[in-house]
């Protein structure tokens, strides 16, 4: 083959190869550099992720007039809105409502006291209570009052042993067990040293400082162990003997520093001045007087009331808890021990039971009855425990029922009416009715008193089917039934 037909040849192959590169007809415009009829064919890169500008891009930009105008518009905006925000959240502050200072509390002031003075009847005794001490924590207890459970022979002073626990009432292990376990669960627990318990005259027949003196001594040794403060009766004779301030050292130690220790008095027969002259006098913590057995007068009670309510830190209600009787004794219906659970709970004051009361356990004669719980519980026992823990959790919670202040509004034999206020919070009215008919409550509020009651009010709890949880009643004038006690509530409203 001569060198022309070689070059002619090589020729076809480069036309034939350029062909097969070009695009076919309708795939798109033709691509840009052609040349000779032939192609080139473009492949398209992969897509490209922005990355954003780079340091020396930015600080090319950064100087630029624009965002030098935009980064200062945008540093006034933010501080504007810095002060605006400041000025608005002052102006709110200084225009709301002040609250009003919460006064001092102790643990007394916080829930009710639970006493318990036939440990030996209390199912097993001190070891029996420990393993109760989740059910009273239910009821939301705040303190317990334990015995007397030391020896003496009645009226006789000679046989007095404060420092030592009666057998059939447990030992002093025990009592450490439940005062360990009584600790976790936030009561508090009180030990009774009243000395001639049994006998007519609770410090025997005489003042004698030796007496007063094996007090403060047991009260020592029962401090060092764990408990939480002394009981003692009969306070007008205690509180006159040389050693009383003794005890009261023991006992009550430095109120500033850690856990305050209680002193309570009983005392039987005194008037509401009487009560106040002796709270100022004696320094007693908590003092238990018997104002509500002593009269089943509404005037004469709401007066009793009314002395004492500014005292309220200081006061225990209670329906026989100054003698260590049970509630029923003095009301026999279970619609009256209801009615008087619903008073103690929004009395200004401690409200004080006895075992059982939240049951409406009835003394078998003269003897305190076995204590009953859950499991063992009729239903109207269950109801009622049901019922009183419903009161203790609503006392718990609201300020004006827990330290609020406290107006009377309607009084007559048989019934009274009075209205708790704390600050901004929820109000309350307590309207009770112990008589054998209904009772027509007026419900009428100076306006020197600073308080404006609305034209109805909510039902908040009742033991009246005629006044239902819930349901609207006018404050004008509504009717209350026999046996029958009610709960109010309105809110605040400026």
């Amino acid at each position: 083959m001569n060198k022309d037909t070689e070059m002619d040849l090589e020729e076809v192959k480069l036309n034939t190869v350029d062909q097969e590169k070009q695009p076919i007809a309708g795939d798109g415009p033709s691509l840009a550099g052609e040349k000779n009829g032939s192609v080139k064919l473009k492949i398209p890169d992969e897509d490209v992720t922005f990355t954003g500008l780079s340091k020396e891009e930015l600080m090319k930009v950064a100087g630029t007039p624009g965002w030098v105008r935009t980064r200062w518009v945008l540093l006034v905006l933010f501080w504007l809105g810095w002060v605006g925000m400041l000025a608005g959240a002052i102006v709110i502050i200084v225009q709301a409502p002040r609250c009003k200072p919460i006064p001092e509390m102790h643990w007394w002031n916080e829930g009710p006291l639970y006493q318990i003075p036939s440990l030996e009847d209390f199912s097993d005794g001190l070891k029996g209570l420990e393993g109760k001490l989740d059910q009273l924590n239910q009821l939301k207890v705040k303190g317990l009052v334990l015995g007397p459970f030391h020896a003496v022979q009645k009226d006789e002073p000679n046989s007095l042993d404060l420092e030592n626990i009666l057998r059939n009432h447990g030992t002093e292990k025990e009592l450490e067990a439940v005062l360990l376990k009584a600790k976790k669960k936030g009561i508090s627990v009180v030990v009774d040293l009243t000395p001639n318990y049994e006998g007519a005259n609770p410090w025997f027949s005489a003042i004698d400082d030796e007496v007063m003196e094996k007090v403060r001594k047991a009260a020592e040794r029962w401090i060092n162990l764990g408990v939480d403060g002394i009981k003692v009766s009969d306070l007008r004779s205690a509180s006159s003997f040389n050693e009383w301030q003794s005890l009261r050292t023991v006992v009550q130690g430095n109120h500033t520093v850690g856990k305050a220790r209680a002193l309570i008095g009983a005392v039987e027969e005194a008037s509401a001045d009487e009560v106040a002259r002796l709270i100022n006098t004696t320094g007693v913590d908590i003092i238990l007087p018997n104002l509500l057995s002593s009269s089943d007068n509404g005037v004469a009670r709401i007066k009793a009331v009314d002395v004492l309510h500014s005292q309220q830190s200081s006061v225990g209600w209670g329906l026989g808890a100054s003698k260590l009787e049970p509630l029923s004794k003095a009301a026999t219906s279970s619609d009256l021990q209801r009615l008087y659970h619903l008073l103690l709970f929004t009395l200004p004051g401690i409200p004080v039971f006895t075992y059982g009361d939240e049951l409406g356990l009835q003394l078998n004669g003269t003897n305190w009855p076995k204590m009953v719980w859950e499991t063992n519980a009729s239903a109207n026992q269950t109801e009622s425990r049901t019922w009183f823990k419903s009161l203790s959790d609503l006392r718990g919670k609201e300020r004006s029922l827990l330290h609020g202040d406290y107006y009377p509004l309607n009084s007559s034999a048989t019934s009274l009416a009075f209205l708790r206020v704390w600050d901004q919070s929820e109000r309350y009215i307590t309207a009770v009715n112990w008589g054998e008919k209904p009772a027509e409550i007026k419900i009428t509020l100076p306006p020197s008193e600073g308080v404006t009651l609305p034209d109805t009010a909510e039902v908040k709890m009742s033991t009246d089917e005629n006044l239902a949880v819930q349901s609207s009643v006018s404050l004008e004038k509504f009717t209350i039934g026999p046996e029958k006690a009610v709960i109010l509530q309105f809110p605040f409203t400026g």
